[in-house]
């Protein structure tokens, strides 16, 4: 039968000419012709999909393993060997694992839940800027880049601004803002120092007659008092700053002698 076949392969199929390439088979699989078949490499490992559930976790041979947030809700590949577990997002490396044998465990909670509280407060922070900025205007963008230049907690900040939104109204609180932006005053007890001012009532002082006439008629430039302002506003900070420090000094320690007549 061998002989058979050879005999019909050498003088009959490898000599018929193929109607799609228009070539014999004797022709198309020369030597030269041919060309080397592209190395594949052996992956041995097991493999399985995983569906990533709300809390970061997917599940495979009795165990949870964590991914990072940005892939709930996919299904990945799960590919283990003897030595390590290894999720993949198609051909995308996601993360590995060292295999365990055991079952009930969790694996990568800590560092992907940290991950994830991370990004919501930054979220947080995000949105009530951006809502400060809606209801303000465009200058407080400028005035929280500035702000954020400070030592200052800017989302303390921020809180403090909303909270003054409420209390007055967010047309008066910008003008307030962009007063103090004016005055380079960058802070939310300087726009609420400024509040109150203009909430309160100053009477009208009738201006300062001299005894010589001709002083009286002295003409002068107006003066823009933002920028006192401003150096009042850092100078009483300053103070109450100051007077904590000595308050904080002066308190006796708990673990020196009361002085007196009483130590005798």
């Amino acid at each position: 039968m061998n002989l058979q076949v050879r005999q019909w392969l050498e003088e009959v199929a490898n000599r018929r000419r193929h109607r799609e390439t228009g070539q014999t088979p004797e022709e198309r699989f020369r030597g030269e012709c041919l060309r080397p078949v592209p190395a594949l490499s052996s992956d041995y490992r097991d493999s399985a999909d995983a569906l990533a559930h709300k809390d970061l976790r997917l599940h495979f041979d009795g165990n949870r393993y964590c991914v990072p947030s940005r892939y709930v809700g996919r299904r990945l590949t799960v590919k283990v060997d003897s030595s390590s577990l290894t999720i993949y997002d198609q051909h995308h490396e996601i993360v590995r694992y060292a295999r365990c044998w055991q079952r009930g465990q969790t694996f990568g909670a800590e560092r992907f839940q940290k991950e994830l509280f991370a990004q919501r407060a930054a979220a947080e922070r995000s949105g009530a800027q951006q809502r400060l900025i809606a209801l303000l205007g465009p200058t407080a963008e400028e005035y929280l880049r500035r702000l954020a230049d400070t030592d200052r907690s800017l989302a303390r900040q921020v809180r403090e601004l909303l909270a003054l939104v409420r209390d007055y109204s967010p047309e008066v609180v910008a003008a307030a803002l962009e007063k103090a932006h004016a005055a380079r005053a960058f802070g939310a007890d300087y726009i609420a120092n400024i509040l109150r001012q203009q909430q309160s009532r100053r009477e009208i002082q009738p201006p300062l007659r001299f005894k010589d006439p001709e002083l009286n008629q002295l003409a002068t430039d107006p003066l823009a008092l933002a920028e006192y302002d401003a150096f009042i506003l850092r100078s009483r900070k300053e103070s109450c700053d100051s007077t904590v420090l000595e308050t904080q000094s002066t308190q006796p320690d708990d673990h020196e002698p009361p002085t007196g007549s009483d130590d005798l």
